[in-house]
């Protein structure tokens, strides 16, 4: 009997280390939208961090835009240390120096230009980027 706890106790610690390990891709979302589904005008994107929703035949993906002078970049607007939305308990999302994006809910702070976790629950994960592609038209498509 002690055996078989015993082996059953490193089966489930063996597990929870890969499911540590697994960071989920944003194409597993069954709302994730296909390659060339549009985003949105890049005239019509603010300065810093916009949190939309990408419609799309799968259906609405939560999405954070951001604009830099230069370029633009996107995450799904998930958190990971509890996947809430980064904007479940407001709309500032953007940090004061604006180079960092903020989950309203805990304070976990993620660089702006890599998703990577910069403090707090942060620490250890980043925020799953999405492809971008922008067109000679300056339109803003899943890449």
């Amino acid at each position: 009997m002690v055996c078989l706890k015993q082996n059953r106790r490193f089966e489930l610690e063996g597990a929870r280390a890969g499911l540590a390990a697994y960071k989920m891709n944003w194409k597993d979302l069954s709302s994730a939208p296909e390659k060339g589904t549009f985003v949105a005008n890049a005239i019509d994107v603010p300065k810093g961090a916009t949190s939309l929703q990408v419609l799309s035949v799968a259906g609405a993906f939560p999405m954070i835009l951001v604009r830099r002078p230069d370029r633009f970049f996107a995450y799904v607007n998930a958190c990971p240390h509890q996947y809430l939305p980064l904007d479940y308990r407001g709309p500032q999302i953007l940090s004061a120096a604006g180079d960092q994006l903020m989950c309203t809910s805990h304070g976990a702070m993620y660089d702006l230009e890599t998703g990577v976790g910069t403090s707090g629950h942060g620490l250890g994960s980043s925020l799953d980027s999405v492809p971008l592609e922008l067109t000679d038209d300056g339109r803003i498509l899943i890449g």
